[in-house]
């Protein structure tokens, strides 16, 4: 046994408003588009012409908005997750279903319209794309500077800084790219414009406010920052030292851990790559032969949360992921874990049984595989053995011999054996 010390809970910076506050300003942030996300949530079932032109004059005209002013609202309902698009087909987001009653999904959803900023204010059109991209990963440096200065910074200051930040880019590009020497900035002028239109476009998705010649994060711009930062720190203090390992992989590494120390792990890995990213990661390990991963990834979406919502009501669909996905979805919706099996069918819950029991089987000792035997909701062995034939699962043999390798009963190790032969054979 080997004691962690464990990191304390992180606390943002002193004067953050509660995060109901934080929300109610998220939600005035974005209440246009919203309200178009909810008017085209009304419209999408009627029949209606599906020519954008058409569509964003009739929105102009239902909620009083110009067209342009309905072109930057939609935008920001897809950036923000709260419309989803699905080919030619816009549907709308959880997040517009949750947004009056859960403050985290707003705050969720006005993050990720933070992360987009660069796509809510179009770059100067005569600017190379390249410089763009530079002063985009530069950005973060300068808001920094904000937080610390916790208060107004003059526009010169964060020139200097922003022209400092994208050398310094330049440089380990050329180091780890081995290649020439890197090329001069952008001209004062240009990189002047292009600091204006990052601190214009971090205006506009309310992260800060300009004037007089400086710019100061606003209370959401300052809790945004400080969330980025911690998310790095807790990236930077993987418990297991798994962050840059695969979903399977990291998975594997958690398969040896208590609950707490992997919840801790989970929550590292995720914070190290973008939730869409990191949901459709350990999905796909939970498709794969092993058991054991199946159970472990839907626990790491469990720490997801909300944002997995979408893919994991998909995977549903599938039969293999089907009870797990049920389970998740039912405690996501408040059931108390304790009763979240009753959503299962009882077919669902025995394939549930047999999977459990091939990752007991493969990685488990034999005492736990018995154990695991009187947890199946059957009464008795036979009724148990006749549904477990019946599910067709594809381990349902290997799970049957292990079984009747670990019993102490001779009897029940023979019943076992000869519906292992039954189902590998195709018999009755």
């Amino acid at each position: 046994m080997t004691t962690r010390r464990t990191r304390p809970v992180p606390r943002p910076p002193e004067g953050t408003p509660p995060p109901a506050e934080l929300a109610r300003q998220a939600r005035t942030v974005l209440a246009d588009a919203v309200r178009i996300a909810r008017w085209a949530a009304v419209e999408r079932d009627r029949d209606h012409d599906r020519d954008a032109t058409t569509a964003t004059q009739r929105a102009a005209a239902a909620l009083g908005l110009t067209a342009a002013q309905v072109r930057a609202g939609w935008d920001r309902a897809r950036l923000a997750g709260l419309v989803e698009l699905h080919g030619d087909t816009a549907r709308p987001g959880w997040r517009l279903r949750a947004w009056d009653r859960d403050d985290s999904a707003v705050l969720r959803g006005w993050v990720a319209l933070f992360d987009a900023w660069s796509l809510v204010h179009p770059a100067p059109g005569d600017v190379a794309p390249a410089a763009v991209a530079e002063v985009v990963e530069a950005v973060p440096q300068v808001l920094s500077l904000l937080q610390l200065s916790a208060g107004p910074v003059l526009v010169p200051a964060l020139l200097d800084l922003l022209g400092q930040r994208v050398a310094e880019l330049r440089e380990e590009r050329c180091e780890v790219q081995g290649g020439p020497l890197p090329q001069p900035l952008p001209g004062p002028d240009s990189l002047a414009r292009l600091l204006d239109w990052a601190l214009e476009g971090l205006a506009a998705v309310g992260a800060l406010t300009l004037g007089d010649g400086q710019a100061t994060l606003t209370p959401l711009g300052n809790w945004a920052v400080w969330v980025k930062l911690e998310q790095i720190c807790v990236a930077a203090q993987s418990p297991a030292g798994h962050i840059e390992q695969s979903a399977e992989d990291m998975l594997r590494g958690c398969a040896r851990l208590t609950p707490g120390p992997a919840r801790a792990e989970y929550r590292a890995w995720l914070a190290a790559r973008p939730v869409g990213s990191a949901v459709t990661e350990l999905l796909d390990a939970a498709r794969g032969e092993d058991s054991l991963l199946r159970g472990l990834a839907f626990e790491a979406l469990r720490v997801v949360g909300a944002p997995a919502e979408a893919e994991v009501r998909a995977a549903a669909d599938e039969v293999c992921l089907r009870p797990y996905a049920l389970l998740w979805l039912a405690e996501y919706e408040g059931a108390d874990p304790d009763d979240a099996p009753d959503v299962l069918t009882r077919e669902e819950a025995t394939w549930l049984w047999v999977d459990t029991a091939a990752a007991v089987a493969d990685h488990g000792e034999s005492a736990l595989l018995v154990r695991h035997l009187e947890s199946a909701v059957q009464g008795t062995v036979p009724a148990l053995l006749d549904e477990v034939r019946a599910v067709g699962h594809p381990r349902t043999v290997q799970v049957l011999v292990a079984l009747a390798a670990a019993h102490p009963d001779p009897a029940l190790a023979k019943a076992m054996r000869r519906a292992a032969f039954q189902v590998h054979t195709g018999g009755a």
